[in-house]
């Protein structure tokens, strides 16, 4: 086997077995730990450890330790989160997910630096393009890492499905179900009754804990390491070292940079900020941070007020299979027909799903006897999400096409706060005023991304002909990247 697909293989493996369990894990928070808001909180303060992660920590520790030990390390912080469920409490759980949130943006840069560099180490060994083969690499990478969400959830299904069958959930126990849920009976400190015995709690966090080792074993053995600073001067084979990612860093392709112009840490740190100066950014900063809110809603609120309170925990992973299914199978069909369509009517697609979605949670009391209804809404919450996810991280791309790495470190600064907000206030509100925010938020991020498309047109309609074609093709090879 060819040794930088071997190499792409593990990468992509050890995130499979990692994000399994994590995933799972963040699926179940909020109904495993519903006492005192605690399951919602330590993911709130995962994604601020993990904003603050994103501003400093990546290039530190890429360039000290290289891309393969980043990567080991990062993972070890996942599995401190999986740990600390053993015990949870206010203080095992947000210490660990402080860690985990520091480790999230080194190991996702580390990611990204190993399949460029090794993505254009191949090509320049092959005489092939290196764009090519970077897209390939990663894209043999997400159609492995995006079953993680299938994997994760079944499993917590079919260990929480062995407890004993409980009778159905009373009417008067449904009216604490759905947008009108009792906020007391979540935060008041007794358990429900709907959690699993903690045998079976042990039993799944044994097998996310194993799973988390597994991954770490397999990069240390299996992983080789990859330099990210060799031959500097002497050629550009290696060029990608403060953004591996991007492609604008590759001077043999563009001229654009040069390795003696390579900016310093806290040039490239505050270049995030002086991004913001920018309209077109400041006007998707409620898009981008939509993306959070609804992601935090299904995994905070859906979750626990739905799926868990009327059909009992054991659903829940079922359930998240059919948001994270369709959200795969849709991420690569949008992809494809974003050139035929054009992601205005992707973006609006998106939209009336989200719409209908949310008036239908607002209407609906969730009951046993209509089970389907559970699942079509997950499935449909994942086809809405998959047409924002690629659409809006192809929209940074085009936009901030020489401007990469401060675009990009914008996107998941402004995610991240989405999620901190979304499970930040979940505790204390009820889920109809939730649905009604994210709804507010939806809005707002819409018009916000009409403007940027108005602006995009007079701009477009303004340059020469012979320029006309260039963003239609970065819009395509950033969604075939799935930045």
């Amino acid at each position: 086997m060819e040794k930088n697909l071997k190499n792409i293989l593990v990468v992509s493996f050890g995130f499979l077995l990692l994000f399994t369990a994590y995933g799972g894990l963040q699926s179940l928070q909020s109904s495993l730990h519903q006492e005192h808001g605690l399951g919602v909180a330590s993911l709130s303060v995962v994604y601020a450890a993990l904003i603050v992660s994103s501003m400093f920590l990546p290039p530190i520790l890429i360039k000290k330790f290289g891309c393969k030990w980043t990567i080991v390390g990062a993972m070890c912080c996942y599995i401190t989160f999986s740990l600390g469920n053993f015990s949870a409490s206010w203080y095992t759980l947000i210490p660990t997910s402080v860690i985990l949130g520091l480790g999230g943006a080194p190991l996702w840069s580390a990611k990204c630096t190993y399949l460029t560099i090794a993505g254009n180490s191949y090509a320049k060994k092959t005489g092939k393009h290196g764009k090519d083969v970077i897209n390939q690499y990663f894209g043999i990478f997400f159609l492995i890492f995006q079953s993680s969400g299938v994997w994760g959830n079944l499993i917590s299904s079919l260990v929480f499905g062995q407890a004993p069958v409980k009778a159905p959930t009373s009417d008067e126990e449904l009216e604490c179900c759905g947008a009108y849920d009792c906020i007391a009976n979540a935060t008041n400190g007794a358990d429900t009754p709907k959690r699993p015995s903690e045998t079976l709690i042990y039993t799944l966090l044994g097998i996310y804990t194993a799973s988390g080792v597994l991954a770490v074993l397999l990069i240390v053995f299996l992983l080789d390491q990859i330099q990210t600073n060799q031959d500097e001067g002497k050629n550009e084979k290696k060029p990608s070292k403060h953004g591996a990612s991007k492609e604008e860093k590759k001077p043999s392709k563009q001229g654009e940079s040069t390795e003696e112009e390579k900016p310093s840490f806290w040039f490239t740190f505050l270049a995030t900020f002086r991004n913001i100066k920018d309209t077109r950014q400041c006007l998707l900063i409620p898009l981008t941070m939509y993306s959070g809110f609804e992601q935090g809603f299904l995994a905070g609120d859906y979750t626990k007020s739905y799926v868990t309170c009327a059909l009992g925990i054991n659903f829940v992973g079922y359930v998240m299979i059919c948001f994270s299914g369709a959200n795969s199978l849709c991420s690569m069909l949008f992809g494809k027909i974003s050139q035929f369509t054009g992601r205005k009517a992707l973006f609006a697609l998106a939209a009336i799903i989200h719409i209908a979605c949310i008036i239908t949670m607002l209407l609906w009391k969730p009951n046993a006897k209509y089970l389907a209804v559970f699942f079509i809404l997950s499935a449909l919450w994942g086809v809405a999400d998959a047409a924002l996810q690629t659409q809006t991280n192809a929209l940074y791309g085009v936009l901030f096409e020489k401007n990469k790495e401060a675009g990009f470190a914008n996107y998941r600064l402004w995610e991240s706060l989405g999620f901190v907000i979304a499970f930040g206030y979940s505790t204390f509100l009820q889920v109809y005023i939730k649905l009604y925010i994210v709804l507010a938020v939806l809005i707002v991020s819409m018009v916000a991304y009409g403007i940027v498309e108005y602006i995009e047109s007079k701009t477009y309609c303004d340059m020469p002909q012979t320029t006309q074609e260039e963003p239609i093709q970065k819009q395509q090879n950033a969604q075939q990247t799935k930045l």
